[in-house]
């Protein structure tokens, strides 16, 4: 994909969809077509100054193409229905799983490669493990409506490419579903309860000193000792980054004989699992201050369907070819911390 490629990303007003536009911005790619719903004034500033071609409000894309009769080269599916609170499955079903039917049957049709944004809420409470082998997404059992809807259209991906007619196989000719696991970063200011442990962290240290985490209410983990793969969204980006440079340059790869990327779905996180207490730990070193950590119950209405662990698999991305280093729980929450939240910027 060179600079002059047409890029859709969707959900480029929300937080990691305007996070990418921004990094691709650096990359010195400004021909790009921004979807999502663009009513919500505090997401505007998630946008101010960066560079693409035109936006188009969600539900009218289909319509839009139609029109434009554009070429596109490169679409990143990253706008979704985020919200685990939200227990009305059909809002979800309507937006995570018909919307990237959509989605992906025009990236099928008019053979345009895709990512598409997963999450690592698929694995449920992760008695299956945390890995992103295809055996196992059919008997993933997620624990709220966000995560059944991820899995239900990461199921319906699959089985579009499993038919054995090849020609008869419904889909873009280079796909990637990204499973992602806990990201934190700049321009989460809008999500409000569903933006990361490290914004509200840090909000409470401002205004009351202290951080407040939620007690374990389950046996063998102790308060603040629950455990998540936290990744920063500058890495999120990097991989997403990197996966679009490698499909693009696929064609070229196979005709070749080289290696190159699978079709498939792939974990996004460190690979390294860390405490609540860490992350707090962190929030406190970066700010100079000195920890005062205060335990609460965990809300009730989302309290058994808590996760108590995460840590992604990494092997296939690597064994993939991607050898970037993640950054460590530390050095992310001090950027993070020192150059967004507390001079209040956005990426």
């Amino acid at each position: 994909m060179d600079r002059n490629s047409v890029i859709i990303v969707t959900g480029a007003a929300g937080f990691i969809g305007s996070y990418m536009v921004g990094y691709l911005n650096k990359k010195g790619y400004g021909n790009l077509i921004l979807v999502d719903e663009f009513n919500v004034e505090e997401k505007e500033f998630n946008l101010h100054e960066k560079k693409y071609l035109v936006r188009v409000e969600r539900d009218n894309l289909f319509e839009w193409f139609d029109i434009e009769k554009l070429t596109v080269d490169f679409v990143f599916h990253l706008g979704a229905r985020t919200d685990t609170t939200e227990f009305d499955y059909s809002i979800h079903k309507k937006l995570n799983v018909e919307y990237s039917k959509n989605i992906w049957n025009w990236c099928a049709r008019n053979k345009i490669p895709l990512v598409y944004a997963s999450s690592a809420a698929t694995y449920g409470s992760g008695e299956l493990g945390y890995k992103d082998d295809h055996d196992v997404v059919e008997r993933l059992q997620p624990l709220n409506a966000y995560g059944i809807s991820k899995n239900e259209f990461d199921k319906w991906a699959l089985q579009q490419t499993r038919n054995p007619k090849s020609e008869t196989r419904n889909s873009p000719p280079f796909w990637a579903g990204l499973k992602f696991f806990n990201v934190y970063g700049p321009n989460e200011y809008h999500k409000g309860r569903m933006a990361s442990v490290v914004f509200h962290a840090f909000n409470q240290i401002q205004s009351t000193d202290k951080v407040k985490l939620f007690k374990s209410h389950k046996p063998g983990f102790k308060d603040g000792e629950q455990l998540r793969d936290f990744i920063y969204v500058k890495d999120v980006a990097a991989v997403c980054y990197w996966m679009m440079k490698k499909m693009g340059n696929r064609q070229l790869t196979i005709s070749n004989k080289q290696s190159s990327i699978d079709n498939g779905l792939y974990n996004v996180g460190t690979g390294k699992t860390r405490t609540f207490n860490d992350l707090a730990n962190a929030i406190f070193k970066s700010l100079s201050l000195t920890s005062n950590i205060e335990y609460i119950d965990t809300p009730e209405d989302i309290r058994d369907k808590y996760q108590y662990f995460t840590e992604a698999d990494m092997t296939k991305l690597r064994k993939a070819g991607y050898t970037e280093e993640f950054c460590s729980l530390e050095e992310g929450v001090k950027d993070y911390v020192s150059n967004f939240l507390v001079e209040k910027k956005y990426y």
